[in-house]
């Protein structure tokens, strides 16, 4: 079996740094995922109360040791109060049939909501051993040094869109300067950057597809990744970047394709609708 090389939290938990991802699958699609995803090796999975498939994976995970899982949720952003957010981490648990997550994220920030009892709930969760590390997804630096400064926990990652044409420099070097892991949510641009010319040459190059060549570059660049795909053989395909290099030149000619376009995570959004929505 592969070992996959691993971040260090500040927990001491050591956070694989591929991990499968399953946001917008449900059904048997995503418990055949996460089924072909631990039999390959992953040791890692995410998933959040939004994508609702919580119940779907709690099946699957009950097959396997769970104490050899890695296990991240999110609560939506909707559910940041105190008492919400308790109980969304206590259903989520319920659905994924386990007595605590390795990781606890805040899904989306949500500016009508007070961060401070946001993370008053998070440090909450942690004392009462339900969640081992608290963290964050879609926050903006700024977002990020309010939540370090007032959590009473430290917060561990900051989930990102991040892949070769969006790069967010300043945000990564901010998490670097904070201890702050960044994991990549769609870093793969959601297969947009397969049509990138770099990285076609140097699928052909390294004979690998795409994909690896994106993955790879981002877990070189110090970045946890989180694929998705409802494919058997492009899970197995994802997980097999750790014994090939690429060359330094080729990593940064990968660096040079940054675009700022990012595929998800847009300034202006929807907040009307029922899974991400805030009240008025």
């Amino acid at each position: 079996m592969t070992d996959v090389p691993t971040k260090t939290l500040p927990s001491g938990d050591e956070l694989p740094r591929l991990g499968f991802g399953t946001w917008d699958i449900g059904g048997e699609t995503v418990k055949e995922g996460v089924r072909t995803a631990l039999d390959a090796g992953y040791t890692h999975v995410d998933t959040a109360e939004g994508y609702k498939n919580e119940a779907e994976i709690g099946d699957v995970l009950a097959e396997y040791d769970r104490d050899e899982i890695f296990l991240t949720s999110k609560v939506l952003s909707k559910n940041l109060n105190y008492d919400s957010l308790i109980e969304s981490c206590r259903d989520s648990l319920e659905r994924l049939g386990t007595d605590y997550l390795d990781l606890y994220l805040i899904h989306w920030p949500n500016p009508a909501v007070s961060l401070r009892e946001s993370l008053d709930a998070m440090a909450t969760l942690h004392d009462e051993g339900l969640v081992k590390n608290v963290g964050v997804s879609n926050f903006s630096a700024y977002q990020l040094s309010c939540a370090h400064h007032i959590s009473d926990v430290p917060i561990a990652v900051n989930q990102i869109e991040f892949h070769p044409w969006f790069q967010r420099p300043d945000l990564v070097e901010y998490c670097r300067e904070t201890d702050t892991v960044v994991e990549a949510a769609a870093p793969l641009g959601r297969t947009e950057v397969f049509e990138d010319d770099v990285v076609q040459d140097l699928a052909d190059q390294y004979d690998k597809n795409p994909a690896q060549i994106a993955l790879k570059w981002a877990i070189e660049r110090d970045i946890v990744a989180l694929p998705k795909s409802s494919s058997p053989e492009h899970i197995r395909s994802n997980f097999d970047l750790f014994d090939w290099s690429i060359d330094d030149e080729d990593l940064a000619a990968l660096d040079d394709r940054d675009r700022d376009h990012p595929v998800y995570d847009h300034p202006a959004r929807d907040w009307s609708g029922d899974v991400y929505g805030i009240n008025q």
